[in-house]
Formats: structure tokens, C-alpha cells, sequence
């Protein structure tokens, strides 16, 4: 193995919420380096199409992540599809901004809760029971957020809730599943430029006042992940385990 080498030709890799802006770069960003990807996604004809433009080694799997029954027979299909696993991407998540905590609901938090936390650990499960029983070893990355430190800002204090379990999960998993050679990471994106964070009925002077909060001045991109997701499935981070990359423009410094 070379110092710098990627060593991700061929592998299989899924990442969901891959027909979402930043799911979609880091598909993109897997393709180049030469692996297959399983575009996982709830919206059917955005998932195909996606990985339709990916090229026809990498293939689209319309699925709820919520339906944790389900998650062992997709992790199934991909395998069937384009081989045994080799990386997971967990990047599916919703937020429900409510600013005043007093009108949280029992459905907002579990909405959040179950697809980002629930799902991510039991398909992450799923795919490290093969990892395991096959003996190949593997990498799991699991999406963070800065909030998961800051408690997070403008209603999102469930969101970032659930973002510190996938932290805590991340290590707790890196731990368990080491002996295996699973490794377990996490990305933590900052304030990115999605529909998640800015919509057209954004003032423009409150994205003025994010971009004024970050110190390289400027929104994160969802490209902007694709190489630090990359790096940590690759050889090239083959001793980490257990991190949580900070991906922020220096929004969050730690």
C-alpha cells in the first residue's frame, strides 16, 4: 500500500441521503475514487436519477430508513447488487426548527430521533453483521453536526440532540467493532449551503449574519465534504477510529 493510496477501487460503498445536496457530492466524490456506489434515498426517481449520472456500475436504492425490519434485507440487495459492503455513509437526517422549546411536540422529536439516530445505528448494525461475518473489515461514517458541541442555535436544539448521540454512537461503535477492523468516524459539517439551512425565504441578512459567523467567511459547500468523507473511508485513515472530523470553515473549533 502506497503512503497515499485511496485503496477504494472496487469497494462498495453506501451512502444515504445520497440524492441529497451534501449525499449527492460525496456519492460523486466515492465514483472518482473508483468505488461503487448505493445511492440510499426515500425519494425514488431523485435516488435513480442520481445514480443514473453516477454511471452504470452504481445503482439507486429507493428505501425508508425508518422501517428498521427492512434495513438487513436492503443491506442485502446492495451486496447482491455490487458486491459485499465495504463502506457505510450515514448521512440521511431531517430538522424541524421549532424556536420555542415550550412548542416542541412528542412527533417532532421522534421524527428527528428516528431517522437521525434509530436508523443510523440499526443499518449500521446490519452492515457491520456482514463485516463481521465475513471477516472483511470496513468503514462507517457516521454525519455529526457542529451542534453536536454548541447545543446548536435558531431551533434546533432536538436536532442537535440526536446529532450528539450519532457522537457518542460513533465511539461507542468505534470501540466495540475495532477488534473486527471496523473502523467508526464522523464528519461535522458547520453551516452549509442547503436547502436544509437557507431557503429562498431567507433574509438575506440572516445569511449575511451566518457567513459573518464562520471565520474563512464564506458558507460551507456540499463539495466541501466529499474529500474529508473520502479520506476516512480510504487507506490513508486507516489508524483513525473513533474521530469526529470538524468540517466548519473554523465555525467550530475544538
Amino acid at each position: 500500500m502506497g503512503l497515499l493510496d485511496l485503496g477504494l477501487e472496487g469497494r462498495t460503498v453506501i451512502v444515504t441521503g445520497g440524492a441529497g445536496a451534501i449525499g449527492r457530492a460525496v456519492a460523486e466524490g466515492f465514483a472518482e475514487a473508483g468505488a461503487r456506489v448505493a445511492v440510499v434515498d426515500i425519494a425514488a426517481e431523485r435516488t435513480a436519477a442520481v445514480a443514473a449520472e453516477l454511471g452504470p456500475e452504481h445503482a439507486g436504492f429507493a428505501a425508508d430508513l425508518r422501517d428498521i425490519p427492512s434495513l438487513d434485507p436492503l443491506v442485502g440487495r446492495i451486496s447482491e447488487t455490487l458486491g459485499p459492503v465495504d463502506v457505510l455513509v450515514n448521512i440521511a437526517g431531517i430538522i424541524k426548527r421549532t424556536d420555542n422549546l415550550f412548542t416542541v411536540t412528542e412527533a417532532d422529536w421522534d421524527a428527528q430521533h428516528d431517522i437521525n439516530l434509530k436508523a443510523l445505528f440499526f443499518l449500521s448494525q446490519a452492515v457491520a453483521r456482514r463485516m463481521v461475518e465475513e471477516k472483511r473489515g470496513g468503514s462507517i461514517i457516521h454525519y455529526t453536526s457542529q451542534g453536536w458541541m454548541s447545543g446548536g442555535f435558531g431551533g434546533s436544539v432536538v436536532y442537535n440532540a440526536s446529532k450528539g448521540g450519532v457522537t457518542t454512537i460513533t465511539r461507542g461503535m468505534a470501540r466495540s467493532w475495532a477488534p473486527h477492523s471496523i473502523r467508526v468516524n464522523a464528519v461535522a459539517p458547520g453551516l452549509v449551503e442547503t436547502p436544509m439551512l437557507v431557503t429562498p425565504e431567507t433574509p438575506p441578512e440572516s445569511v449575511q449574519a451566518l457567513i459573518d459567523s464562520i471565520p474563512m467567511k464564506r458558507l460551507g459547500q456540499p463539495a466541501d465534504h466529499a474529500g474529508a468523507t473520502v479520506f476516512l473511508a480510504s487507506n490513508m485513515a486507516a489508524y483513525i477510529t473513533g474521530a469526529t472530523l470538524n468540517v466548519s470553515g473554523g465555525f467550530l473549533m475544538y
